[in-house]
């Protein structure tokens, strides 16, 4: 592997055998080791790139499915580095088992951390509570960010290019600090590691009947959500809600659920609700590359109200004004449909029977004065109120909070 990797890794241990081996002090040490010469501005990519390819001289390699790919660049028995790879990649809100620092090497991303309050096990595997925004802040190319492990450093990552890549120096395992949690806003913690065989083979027979559209498959979630204990119904639920919309029977089984569980469940309905607009973010990413166009998405998905979107977008775009650029986007993301016009996931009401051609003028305009917010506004949007409604139930709905 490329020199500089094998340097950084040999400055890492001679320093943290000074500390002892500390892991409360590697976090530092290692951020302070990949500010003193940063990748950015000492590894060339394609070089790098050219050197793994053809040279069988590199460090053992791992299984991981984690970065598209993970390259490890340096292995020790206490450490190791690996270089992640982001085509596509938004990471789910999670915590870690290992420590140390990552570097933005190239790329940028949105960077979210939070807060898992007033948090109780309801099994080893999943908790609940309530889940807040700490910080959200732009990760630019350079950027070095300490990783301690556990629920003292809870967070997410939107990389905004392609390829985004990112150096980690972290230790293996940190014991004592598991499961490694995701966490499902705003009220739901899940070990992912955790494998439930029979959850499963269940879902999958599930997705027999999906395929095969069979009739009962409602009939026999409503059985499972009201016989199974809260983890594997929860489950159930995460994996059958699609489906379950589309046979309009998703807000019978999740009144079954919550009966089933009363107060355990309370946070349940929001919890779902905030998994699938989230996922349908993620999806808009695969087939939307412009880097403005993804910076927008991940506020959309991570930030909670219009004043913090506009404060990053201010960060970001100094010289432009929030609500112009948020409506300038808005123009170049809308696109034709059979029935009308798309904004993300905002569908213009077919049910006005306005023409196409008069769509587009419209819904910029309805949009434009609910993001301004005054009295003149509110009759603009008060006078078109399917229109506006499209807007605050789709992904959007963050710019209206």
């Amino acid at each position: 592997m490329n020199s500089y990797f094998e340097k950084l890794g040999r400055t890492v241990l001679e320093r943290w055998r000074k500390q002892n081996f500390s892991l409360e002090a590697f976090p530092e040490l290692a951020r302070i080791a990949i500010d003193e010469a940063p990748p950015s501005k000492n590894v060339g990519l394609e070089e790098m790139i050219h050197e793994f390819l053809v040279n069988d001289e590199q460090p053992f390699q791992s299984q991981s499915g984690f970065g598209q790919p993970e390259l490890v660049a340096f292995n020790d028995p206490r450490f190791y580095i690996q270089i992640l790879f982001w085509m596509e990649g938004t990471t789910e809100i999670h915590q870690h088992e290992f420590s140390g620092a990552f570097h933005v090497m190239q790329g940028s991303s949105v960077h979210s951390e939070f807060d898992f309050v007033g948090a109780r096990s309801v099994t080893p595997h999943l908790r609940i509570g309530d889940l807040r925004m700490k910080q959200i802040e732009l990760l630019e190319t350079g950027r070095t960010v300490p990783i301690t492990s556990g629920r003292e450093c809870i967070h997410s990552l939107f990389h905004l290019d392609t390829p985004s890549v990112t150096v980690v120096v972290r230790t293996h395992h940190d014991p004592g600090t598991g499961p490694q949690y995701n966490y499902l806003p705003p009220h739901i913690a899940i070990d992912p590691i955790h494998a439930d065989a029979l959850t499963m083979r269940r879902k999958q027979l599930l997705d027999v009947l999906e395929t095969l559209d069979h009739p009962s498959y409602a009939t026999r979630v409503r059985e499972m959500v009201e016989s199974l204990d809260f983890e594997r119904g929860f489950n159930t639920l995460l994996h059958a809600m699609d489906r379950l919309q589309v046979l309009d029977e998703w807000e019978s089984i999740l009144a079954t659920f919550q009966k089933r569980h009363g107060e355990l469940a309370k946070g349940v309905p929001e919890t779902l609700a905030e998994s699938l607009r989230r996922d349908s973010i993620s999806q808009m990413r695969y087939h939307i590359e412009n880097p403005e166009h993804r910076f927008f998405l991940a506020l959309l998905m991570n930030v909670q109200n219009r004043s913090d979107i506009h404060a990053l977008i201010t960060e970001r775009f100094p010289d432009q004004s929030p609500i112009e650029t948020i409506l300038g986007w808005a123009e170049e993301l809308i696109e034709p449909a059979d029935f009308g016009i798309t904004l993300l996931d905002a569908v213009f009401p077919e049910s006005l029977g306005v023409a196409i051609e008069a769509q587009f003028k419209l819904l910029i305009e309805v949009l434009k004065h609910a993001l301004e917010g005054d009295s003149g506004s509110n009759k603009v949007t008060a006078g078109h109120p399917e229109i506006h409604a499209a807007l605050t139930g789709s992904c959007l709905r963050t710019l209206f909070s």
